[in-house]
């Protein structure tokens, strides 16, 4: 593709390294910042370097954070003999959108993969265990692992539930089934045998 300007390739270029985002969409997006007003495009240009730069982990959970503490774990509101262990953030907000849950996190930063390199020493899971011994370690009950059912989720949550046996805690994990909305004949054959193992009484 010939571009009218360097500058618009190199911007192009950029935009187009961010996922799901192909080289004619980053053109538009560029050519889009290109009509707004400068002080605009300016705005958009900063909050992205201020994300960068002062975007921290929180320093009990690994959540993303302006501060020290996320907002979860700053809260007295939250449930505290409640931890809920995911791969990701984008995984606490799915969470947190159901309004469902008022406990806290613990966020693993990935999840066992050999194939990928990533081992138990690359996650965020000594860190769990030392809350646990710690100053948290009276007030939790039950630990809920809400990892994506792979393969490499289970291994993850199986060597989780080793390591924190000896804690003597309620180890569960996220309910696993047919979608609502879904028909049977769509689901696959470990989901739909996991519902009916899973089954619950009708109410």
């Amino acid at each position: 593709m010939e571009y009218p300007s360097k500058l618009i390739e190199d911007a192009v270029n950029e935009v187009s390294k961010l996922p799901g985002i192909g080289k004619k969409t980053a053109l538009r997006l560029v050519l889009h910042l290109l009509k707004r007003d400068e002080d605009q495009t300016e705005a958009l240009s900063n909050s992205l370097t201020a994300m960068r730069l002062n975007v921290k982990y929180c320093q009990k959970c690994h959540n993303l954070s302006d501060n020290e503490l996320c907002t979860i774990c700053a809260s007295h509101k939250r449930d505290q003999s409640l931890i809920c262990v995911v791969e990701d953030t984008r995984d606490v907000l799915a969470i947190e959108n159901t309004a469902q849950y008022k406990g806290l996190y613990h966020v693993l930063g990935g999840i066992i993969s050999p194939v990928e390199g990533i081992g138990p020493s690359d996650l965020q899971i000594d860190s769990l265990i030392d809350r646990l011994k710690g100053s948290e370690s009276e007030q939790v009950r039950e630990i809920i692992l809400a990892i994506s059912p792979t393969m490499e989720g289970d291994t993850t949550a199986f060597y989780l539930q080793k390591k924190l046996k000896p804690f003597n805690l309620k180890i569960s994990t996220i309910a696993r089934g047919v979608p609502i909305g879904g028909d049977l004949e769509y689901a696959d054959e470990v989901t739909l045998g996991r519902s009916i193992l899973s089954r619950i009484a009708y109410e």
